[in-house]
């Protein structure tokens, strides 16, 4: 069963538009969840804003969002305000430019989100802008608000759908020469070098999705499901003493030597 629709509006490229419908193509649903409760009496707790200064509760009508200038001081902001300075239409996708589909490097990705044409009428003009995009090996650009935020988005072609990448801003993304830029150059031992190689082979397997499981998750329901079944506490196990740093340094070159040997040795080979 697919999961229910959080966002509708329109794809409009030039004179053709047609009514979409999307989903984000990730879920936290599943996730283990805990919610701070008082111990003495089982009951959850609830947050509030309280003044910094006064320490007082302020009331839902008393908050409004505000910008530090100074220490202390702040220019505020009613919603309205905030709201107006937005995209005119929060249900168009407007694209008004295409790039290249490998010119837009991972980073700047951030959120997938899955779109479809929301009715058979739609159907076409989808299909059209979809199979146009993927024939040209291009993406569109375009602006939309999620999330009570205004986001440039990526509309890339997907199997019968198009995936709607949000992206990071400018100043979201670290100039990677400020990390990588003192790195030295040196050319590694070739030898070193085939080894890895070797390594990397013997190492490959097709991607699965089993490779990316959360352990952590899977122990907690474990242990949730034990309490709820005994309805008593129950002490965590012990985790796993871990293992200590060797002493000894060896080598590159002899550790990539006995993890090569190690790994044929496991294969069989």
């Amino acid at each position: 069963m697919p999961p229910r629709t959080f966002w509708k509006g329109y794809l409009k490229l030039s004179l053709v538009t047609c009514a979409v419908s999307m989903t984000p193509a990730t879920t936290q649903r599943d996730k283990v969840r805990f919610h701070t409760v008082n111990s003495a009496t089982g009951n959850r707790l609830r947050s509030r804003y309280v003044d910094e200064e006064t320490g007082k509760p302020v009331e839902d009508d008393d908050e409004v969002k505000g910008y530090e200038t100074d220490e202390g001081r702040y220019i505020t902001l009613e919603d309205e305000e905030i709201e107006a300075v937005g995209l005119e239409s929060t249900r168009t996708i407007n694209i008004d430019k295409f790039v290249p589909a490998n010119s837009i490097d991972w980073i700047w990705y951030d959120t997938p989100h899955y779109l479809l044409p929301d009715d058979d009428v739609a159907q076409e003009a989808f299909s059209v802008i979809r199979d146009a995009m993927e024939a040209t090996d291009t993406v569109g650009i375009s602006r939309l608000v999620l999330y009570r935020r205004e986001r440039a988005v990526m509309l890339q072609p997907r199997d019968k759908g198009i995936v709607l990448w949000t992206l990071r801003y400018g100043d979201e993304v670290r100039d990677p020469k400020d990390y990588f830029g003192d790195i030295k150059l040196e050319k590694p031992d070739p030898k070193s070098v085939a080894l890895i190689e070797s390594l990397i082979e013997d190492l490959s397997q097709p991607w699965d999705p089993s490779m990316v499981n959360d352990p952590v998750q899977d122990r907690l329901k474990a242990i949730i499901e034990s309490r709820r079944k005994k309805k008593g506490k129950k002490t965590p196990a012990k985790p796993e003493k871990e293992p200590e740093p060797p002493a000894n340094v060896v080598s590159i070159m002899d550790a990539l030597k006995k993890s090569l040997a190690a790994e044929k040795k496991k294969g069989g080979r």
